[in-house]
């Protein structure tokens, strides 16, 4: 059986963009700057390396979509922080958020990161964002540059 998988390294050409909502920007200041860790620990240009904020994970898609678009990133890692509250808002823009970051990826064919944290409390979305969990920006920027060695292998 022949095995084929990405490798987390970059040659630092690559073009990558962040994606951030800014609502809970407490916790996703922090996925931030674990994303841009692994960038630069993995061999990431910081002059290739862009940082979109938008005004929460709702509108994450919508950027993605003129980002993609354009064809001038390799790869898009995105992160943002849903924290459920008393309301359904929490049911509607984390499923509105995951969605449409996915059909994104797919529609462009560029490889795309899931970094939305939909957790149930403040507490929670604080462990994944550096404290007990580490930092999960940093995982999403890494599935990120794995993906993107992995796509690679295809052409």
């Amino acid at each position: 059986m022949k095995r084929i998988e990405g490798k987390l390294s970059l040659n630092g050409d690559e073009k990558i963009a962040i994606v951030s909502g800014r609502f809970n920007h407490i916790i996703t200041d922090r996925l931030v700057e674990g994303a841009r860790d692994a960038f630069i620990r993995q061999g990431g240009n910081e002059d290739n390396l862009d940082l979109v904020m938008v005004p929460g994970a709702f509108e994450i898609p919508f950027i993605l979509d003129k980002m993609l678009s354009l064809k001038k990133y390799d790869g898009i890692c995105c992160v943002g922080a849903v924290i459920r509250g008393s309301t359904p808002h929490f049911d509607y823009v984390s499923a509105e958020a995951t969605k449409g970051i996915a059909t994104m990826g797919l529609k462009y064919h560029t490889p795309v990161s899931f970094g939305v944290l939909t957790t149930n409390t403040i507490e929670q979305a604080i462990e994944r964002a550096g404290s007990k969990a580490g930092n999960l920006g940093f995982n999403y920027m890494s599935s990120l540059i794995e993906m993107l060695d992995l796509y690679k292998k295809f052409d």
